[in-house]
């Protein structure tokens, strides 16, 4: 196995062990988090229902990244957790469970999840 591999049998072990504890509620649903190399993804899921609620990313069209330089994709990511948390708050919703999906709670995963409680979510 390279290393790219195992990093990825890693993570989903990882995932495995948080969705196990984490389950989003209908007065409580889940904002889960992916990024990917270039891009960050947020999503608000009702999994009784299996439906997407609100939904936000640097792919959005329309979305306007205002950083440019070093920490560019810091604050995209900051920026898709404002809007995910707008979307949520248009749909009613304000008190979310954090889903970091195996991630480490650290740079960009960490700078969307400050970006929601800017925005107005609760977690």
């Amino acid at each position: 196995m390279n290393r790219m591999s195992i990093k990825r049998v890693r993570r989903s072990r990882r995932k495995q062990g948080i969705r196990k504890e984490i389950l989003g509620l209908p007065d409580r649903p889940r904002l889960s988090v992916f990024r990917s190399l270039n891009h960050v993804y947020a999503q608000v899921i009702d999994d009784l229902t299996g439906k997407t609620l609100a939904s936000a990313s640097t792919m959005d069209k329309g979305f306007k990244a205002s950083a440019a330089g070093s920490g560019a994709k810091m604050s995209e990511a900051t920026a898709v957790g404002k809007l995910v948390a707008q979307r949520a708050k248009e749909k009613g919703v304000s008190k979310v469970v954090f889903d970091r999906n195996g991630y480490l709670y650290h740079g960009r995963v960490k700078a969307l999840a400050d970006g929601a409680r800017e925005g107005g979510l609760q977690f």
